[in-house]
């Protein structure tokens, strides 16, 4: 039987199980169904979310976090000289310090071990 990869097995997928029009459209497709999976463990990190309320949190790309909640978006980019921070639709990126700093070290960190164990671990 031939050896399918993390992403694969995740989802569930043969290869002769879905036709995907191109290997790109397939790869886009995994990459948004693991997005949506890590997203939704990372919404529980904070606490219950209110009804009618939204939270999302995930790692977007190696240096690129997400927080989400009932309409702002804050994006965070971890450099190599510190962690930045860009709120809403304003174009400038802000560093981040302190407890902050301290907090999304720790969200990150708890996120990392979470997706980890409960999708990556298969």
């Amino acid at each position: 039987m031939p050896q399918r990869n993390i992403k694969q097995h995740f989802l569930g997928i043969k290869k002769k199980d879905v036709a995907y029009p191109n290997r790109d459209a397939r790869r886009k497709t995994v990459e948004r169904d693991l997005i949506n999976a890590e997203s939704a463990l990372g919404r529980t990190l904070f606490g219950e979310v209110q009804k009618g309320h939204s939270r999302e949190f995930f790692c977007l790309k190696k240096n690129v976090w997400l927080w989400y909640e009932d309409g702002l978006t804050i994006r965070y980019e971890v450099r190599e000289n510190g962690v930045y921070k860009q709120v809403g639709r304003e174009n400038d990126y802000h560093k981040v310090t302190g407890e902050e700093l301290e907090n999304f070290r720790n969200a990150t960190k708890a996120y990392l071990r979470l997706v980890k164990s409960h999708i990556y671990s298969k």
